[in-house]
């Protein structure tokens, strides 16, 4: 079993195709199951085969929790014992939500490794946690691209990529394996508090699918998001592409007559990609769902719209869309 889960994070490293030459690392942990033996992977790997040129730990700290800083103190014991290198963040204000916090924290390890020149940032989520994402996000409302976006590898930066490693790895086996070397765990309190929606998905919800719907729902869930991640990816490729055929070169303007043949799917992304990428936020369903169907009932092109949208205006008029 040990060789066997061994191999199996050896061989995920290795199906990302640029890791052809020795890399800098980062690992994000937490001192949690599946930080610990995400550290204990990566650095039997890295004594074995020596793949990457070095690896940094990092730590951010919330303070949270009234034990943060024994926390703190515990998890730069087992690692400078290892003689790993950890970087500590701690932040101040604790007055924000989960999904903010999250941002906050992505935000802090992508500058920490693009300021030190690393090109991969390690994290330690499982099959569990992908199936919780899942769920949360399916709540939310959000849509193919929100429901998997909790995949292997994701480009961060121009020279940076995320790596989940473990993204193959059922708690039960992450759960054996920290047993198995005795790997200190600090248990965090915080994740049997149902106020928190994941806690309650994890703690009743999967354990109930479990029960009632076969054990296997998580490894069938699993499939699914393999399936429509790779279904989302060719619907985002071909809405790139036709992104670049429909923008003009000079103005911020988009030629909706070339996108009104396609599918609503391709249109919806389109106008999305347009409006993130020139004003670094996406549109509202309902300002989108105005767009489209204007775009797909006009037949005259000497008509022109107008849509309000924050202190702008969305022109629509002869074959261009356009924002004043």
């Amino acid at each position: 079993m040990t060789i066997y889960l061994n191999k199996k994070f050896e061989n995920k490293i290795l199906t990302w195709k640029n890791l052809y030459k020795k890399l800098s690392a980062i690992a994000a942990v937490s001192g949690g199951q599946d930080s610990m033996c995400l550290v204990k992977f990566t650095e039997e790997l890295n004594k074995k085969n020596n793949y990457f040129k070095q690896v940094e730990y990092i730590y951010i700290d919330h303070q949270w929790r009234s034990d943060c800083e024994h926390h703190i103190k515990h998890l730069l014991n087992y690692l400078n014992r290892k003689d790993c290198k950890i970087s500590v963040y701690q932040i101040n204000n604790n007055y924000f939500s989960e999904l903010t916090a999250r941002r906050i924290r992505y935000h802090i390890i992508v500058n920490h490794a693009l300021n030190n020149q690393q090109q991969i940032v390690l994290t330690g989520h499982n099959q569990t946690d992908q199936t919780e994402t899942f769920f949360l996000n399916l709540i939310r409302g959000a849509g193919m691209e929100g429901i998997t976006s909790l995949n292997f590898n994701r480009k961060l930066a121009n020279h940076l990529t995320l790596l989940r490693p473990l993204i193959k790895f059922k708690r039960s086996d992450i759960s054996w394996f920290y047993r198995r070397f005795c790997l200190p765990i600090w248990s965090d309190e915080t994740n049997f508090k149902y106020k928190n929606s994941r806690n309650r998905i994890r703690n009743e919800l999967l354990p109930y699918l479990s029960q009632y719907f076969g054990l296997q729902t998580d490894n069938n869930i699993s499939h699914f998001l393999n399936s429509a991640f790779l279904d989302s990816e060719y619907i985002k490729q071909n809405s790139i592409k036709l992104y670049i055929i429909s923008r003009h070169k000079n103005y911020i303007a988009i030629n909706f007559w070339i996108i009104k043949s396609q599918h609503k799917a391709l249109q919806t992304r389109v106008l999305q990609i347009f409006f993130y990428h020139h004003f670094n936020s996406p549109l509202s369903r309902k300002i989108l769902n105005q767009i489209i169907k204007y775009v797909q009932t006009q037949n005259s092109r000497k008509k022109k719209k107008v849509i309000l949208w924050r202190n702008l205006t969305i022109n629509i008029e002869k074959n261009w869309l356009y924002v004043r």
